[in-house]
């Protein structure tokens, strides 16, 4: 755009610093934000400052990112933090992910999704007491979560599929019998069920079993009987996919050598070979 005489605008920037961010170039990243104002006069708004402290947070760098976020010239919105949150949860900072879940909640009281973030990092550390006062807290408010679902689309009809709800599916006991499948072959292929993301202080079984039949599983699984080899299976759930289900839908791709795309509220993830696009951070 420069050698052609096309001066970057602020959109421009997103778009540079967001490919900055997920490819994981951090110096680059950082010469081009900090150029935006001193070399191409253009004003760094927070969109910018959430993709600087993505880029941060992807690559390990959270205290930098936070000094970022202190640093600021305008006012941190849900973005940015949010932004530093995913990095938390990604490199196991807990500590710095509660201070800046509470943030959020300042920010944005009536945003459920907030709540249950925190509720995740509570549960994680097997702190119930918290989760509890909590989920009391949102029901005080009358704030409530979206039930996960997940839908695909097959021979022009749509398949939609709910955590914990198979049996509403005229073809349940196919669909159940292929999860128990993929959940064998993946468990030897080196899968491990992760508890920490069933927010119920249950036994462990009861958290595997929950696990199981999360609605993404649900529609990988039908999209595995009825989508033809050689053709890529297409879901989209509602939320942001959890990361158990991300690492066995990764190795469901590999054991089963399928592409598998899947559009959660935060992104495209692509599937194939055992890895995912995402690049394990969303």
């Amino acid at each position: 755009m420069v050698s052609s005489g096309v001066p970057p605008d602020e959109v421009t920037f997103i778009g540079v610093l967001s490919a900055c961010s997920y490819t994981g170039r951090v110096k680059e990243g950082i010469e081009l934000f900090e150029s935006m104002k001193s070399k191409y006069l253009v004003n760094p708004k927070t969109e910018h400052y959430s993709c600087v402290v993505d880029l941060l947070g992807r690559a390990g760098k959270l205290n930098e990112a936070m000094n970022l976020i202190r640093d600021m010239s305008v006012e941190a919105d849900a973005c940015v933090w949010g932004a530093l949150l995913g990095a938390c949860r990604l490199h196991n900072r807990l500590d710095l992910a509660e201070v800046v879940a509470k943030k959020l909640l300042l920010i944005e009281p009536e945003n459920s999704g907030h709540h249950i973030l925190l509720s995740n990092i509570y549960s994680s550390q097997g702190r119930w007491r918290d989760v509890a006062a909590l989920r009391s807290n949102m029901r005080v408010q009358s704030l409530s979560k979206s039930p996960g679902c997940s839908w695909i689309e097959v021979e022009k009809n749509v398949h939609v599929f709910t955590g914990g709800d198979i049996m509403s599916h005229p073809e349940h006991a196919l669909i159940l019998k292929m999860v128990e499948k993929l959940d064998g072959v993946i468990i030897e292929a080196g899968y491990s069920p992760d508890g920490s993301f069933v927010l119920h202080d249950v036994e462990e079984e009861e958290k595997v079993h929950s696990l199981r039949y999360h609605s993404e599983k649900l529609a990988v699984a039908f999209g595995i009987l009825k989508v033809p080899k050689g053709m890529p299976i297409r879901i989209m759930k509602n939320l942001r996919v959890c990361g158990d289900c991300h690492a066995a839908i990764k190795l469901i791709a590999r054991v089963t050598e399928r592409e598998i795309v899947l559009r959660d509220a935060n992104r495209f993830h692509h599937f194939k070979d055992g890895s995912c696009s995402c690049g394990d951070y969303w």
